[in-house]
C-alpha cells in the first residue's frame, strides 16, 4: 500500500457507482487505494498523451499520402 505524501490534495470526483464499487473491491485485492488507483490512472494517461504527441512531433515533416493511396497499397498488399 503506498502511503499519502504530504504535497497530495484533496477534491472531489463524481463516479459511477458501480465504478466506484468495482474500483473498490480492486483496492482491496491489490493492497492499495482507489485515490492511488486514481492516481495511477491519470499517470497513465498523461505518459500515452505524452508519447501521442512526440509520435505527432516527430514525423511532422513526413510527406502526406492522400488516403485514396493508402487504400489502394492496402488493397494491394491484401490487408483490405
Amino acid at each position: 500500500m503506498t502511503t499519502r505524501n504530504k504535497k497530495t490534495k484533496r477534491t472531489t470526483v463524481y463516479l459511477d457507482p458501480v465504478l466506484l464499487k468495482a474500483m473498490r473491491y480492486k483496492a482491496l485485492i491489490n493492497e492499495t487505494s482507489v485515490s492511488e488507483m486514481i492516481n495511477d490512472a491519470i499517470r497513465n494517461q498523461i505518459a500515452e498523451d505524452t508519447e501521442d504527441i512526440e509520435d505527432i512531433e516527430a514525423r511532422k515533416n513526413e510527406s502526406l499520402i492522400p488516403f485514396e493511396e493508402v487504400v489502394k497499397r492496402l488493397k494491394l498488399d491484401g490487408l483490405i
